[in-house]
C-alpha cells in the first residue's frame, strides 16, 4: 500500500495537514535535545525521508539513518537528498523497524513520525528502539490520534474520517489507502496509553506534547543513562 501511493505521498501530506506536517517534523526533532557532538540518529520507518532530512537541516554535525520496509519509499527519498545541500548526512536502509539490522547501543537518538499506527507489535517496536539507543539517548515519536476535546473533535472527525479518503481518492487515486489512513486514526490508542508502553519499556522521563486538542501528539523520553541495580 505504502509503496502504492508514495508518488503522490509527499503532496498529500501537505494538502491533508494544510502545511502543519512540517512544523510538526521540525517540532519532533527540537524534541531530541541532542547534548552529544556527532550524534548518530536513527529514523524508524523514515518513508519518503521527510524528517530525516528535517533531522540532517536542524542538526548540523549529526548523521541521520532512515531505515523502511517501501523501497519505492526509500527511493524517492535518495531522490530528495541529491537536491539537497545537507543531504549527505542521511543514509537511508531498506529493512523492517521491528527488526533493524543494527547492533546495540549504537544511536544517540531513536525518532519516528506517523508510524506507530502501522506497526503490529508497539511493545517490540519500543523494545527496538531501547536496544539501539546508547544510554542517555532519546526516543521521540510523532504521530496523530483521535482528538478527545468537542467541538474540534467533531469538526476533526468530519474532515478526517469523511473527507479526507476522497481527497485519497481524488489525488492519489487510492481510496482505500486513504481510508486506511482514517482508520487508523480512529481506531488508535490514546496518547496516554502509548506514553504508560513507553514507560513499561524502560524509559523515563516520558513526556507528550499535544497540539490541535490531541489530535497531533509527539512523545519523547529517555534511555537511563546506568542501568538499575535489581
Amino acid at each position: 500500500m505504502f509503496s502504492r501511493i508514495a508518488d503522490r505521498y509527499d503532496l498529500l501530506n501537505r494538502l491533508i495537514s494544510f502545511h502543519f506536517d512540517t512544523f510538526w517534523r521540525k517540532k519532533a526533532v527540537e524534541a531530541l535535545a541532542l547534548r552529544r557532538r556527532d550524534p548518530i540518529v536513527l529514523d524508524l520507518g523514515s518513508g519518503t525521508g521527510d524528517l530525516s532530512l528535517t533531522a540532517a537541516r536542524e542538526i548540523k554535525d549529526g548523521t541521520i539513518i532512515g531505515l523502511d520496509f517501501s523501497l519505492r519509499m526509500l527511493q524517492l527519498a535518495q531522490e530528495k537528498k541529491r537536491r539537497l545541500p545537507y543531504g549527505h548526512r542521511t543514509a537511508f536502509i531498506l529493512g523492517s523497524a521491528l527488526a533493524p539490522p543494527f547492533k546495540d547501543e549504537v544511536f544517540d537518538a531513536v525518532m519516528t513520525a506517523f508510524v506507530l499506527r502501522n506497526i503490529p507489535d508497539l511493545n517490540l517496536f519500543f523494545r527496538q528502539a531501547y536496544r539501539l539507543l546508547r544510554p542517555g539517548g532519546r526516543l521521540v515519536s510523532l504521530d496523530m490520534f483521535p482528538p478527545s476535546r468537542f467541538p474540534f473533535s467533531f469538526i476533526y472527525s468530519f474532515y478526517f474520517y469523511r473527507l479526507v479518503p476522497w481527497i485519497g481518492a481524488a489525488l492519489a487515486h487510492d481510496r482505500s489507502a486513504y481510508q486506511y489512513l482514517s482508520d487508523s486514526v480512529k481506531t488508535f490508542d490514546s496518547p496516554e496509553t502509548i506514553a504508560e508502553l513507553i514507560r513499561r519499556t524502560g524509559f523515563e522521563g516520558v513526556k507528550v506534547e499535544k497540539f490541535m486538542s490531541g489530535a497531533v501528539c509527539i512523545h519523547g523520553g529517555e534511555k537511563p543513562r546506568m542501568t538499575k541495580p535489581a
